[in-house]
């Protein structure tokens, strides 16, 4: 079977803990042991967050948010191949810094919505908007730095990993969605300053890639309907339908449902959102949030 995780960023840095290196380092080392059992039985390709990476990276230096997912992209991909390396002997593993293609006319560049980096008072966000050309916008009773959140296209590498897959790597690629890229008139691709869904860009590069499953891992069970209220209940086997006729917030669990709904729309194959130490028993239909056309799995046909 050919499967692609998208790891949350916040496997590599929990809330409360230490940002150094080595914390996320031991974390990297934790994860891996789940992912090289997939490994091990599967075609794997290995995609993650960095948002907890890129926000204090960028209260460090002035670099673009391009750059920044590039050098995050290295950077975890470096610890992962490392710790997936010694963990499966024999076994070639591969991390790639990848670009996201996203239009240039994109109406997300005209209405910047994806919170970045920590929390101000008002005063202080105006005041760093001022002085660094950022847009700020209110999160909750706090203000933060917003950027453009444009809806990936392809990953433009899909071909070298596709080759990759192909001849038994285990591929780490698309890193916090990717760095973000445009075609500029001559044709030249340029990058942008964005930040890209990773969980999006994980869902097309799963369709692109013709895998048979597709897993966000996350630090949740599953799903949850009507959440934070007295009904709430887990979704354990559910439809692209089903979902999308729920809500679920904005900014955690929502572009997480609809990366699965796109994908399971599109191939008619299986998605899932659960817990990473759960991930062999997702693959068997016993844990996690299930995703397919007719709510069972291993599939039936529909005919």
């Amino acid at each position: 079977m050919r499967v692609i995780v998208a790891l949350g960023g916040n496997a590599l840095l929990r809330r409360g803990q230490s940002t150094n290196a080595h914390t996320q380092m031991d974390n990297v080392r934790g994860v891996v042991k789940t992912l090289a059992d997939l490994a091990r039985k599967h075609e794997l390709i290995i995609t993650h967050g960095n948002g907890p990476q890129v926000g204090m990276l960028a209260l460090e230096n002035p670099y673009p948010f391009d750059t920044l997912g590039a050098q995050t992209q290295g950077m975890i991909g470096y610890w992962m191949l490392q710790a997936l390396q010694n963990a499966l002997p024999g076994r070639q593993v591969l991390a790639m810094v990848t670009q996201t293609l996203v239009s240039a006319v994109d109406p997300a560049f005209d209405d910047p919505s994806k919170f970045v980096g920590q929390v101000y008072e008002r005063e202080e966000a105006e005041k760093l908007a001022g002085e660094h050309g950022w847009t700020v916008k209110p999160d909750g009773c706090h203000w933060r730095r917003v950027v453009p959140s444009p809806a990936p296209q392809r990953v433009v590498e899909t071909r070298l990993v596709r080759q990759m897959v192909r001849e038994g790597v285990v591929v780490i690629c698309a890193g916090g969605g990717g760095i973000p890229v445009v075609r500029d008139e001559q044709g030249r691709l340029a990058g942008v300053e964005a930040v890209i869904d990773k969980d999006l860009t994980a869902s097309m590069l799963a369709e692109a890639l013709d895998c048979d499953a597709f897993l966000i891992l996350t630090d949740v069970p599953r799903v949850m309907r009507d959440f934070g209220t007295p009904r709430q209940s887990e979704i354990a086997h559910t439809t692209p339908y089903e979902l999308r006729a729920m809500d679920f917030p904005a900014g955690s669990m929502g572009p997480k449902v609809d990366a699965v709904c796109r994908f399971v729309e599109t191939t008619g194959d299986m998605a899932a959102i659960g817990r990473l130490d759960q991930a062999e028993r997702i693959l068997g239909g016993d844990a996690g949030t299930i995703v397919t056309p007719n709510a069972r799995w291993p599939l039936t046909s529909t005919l």
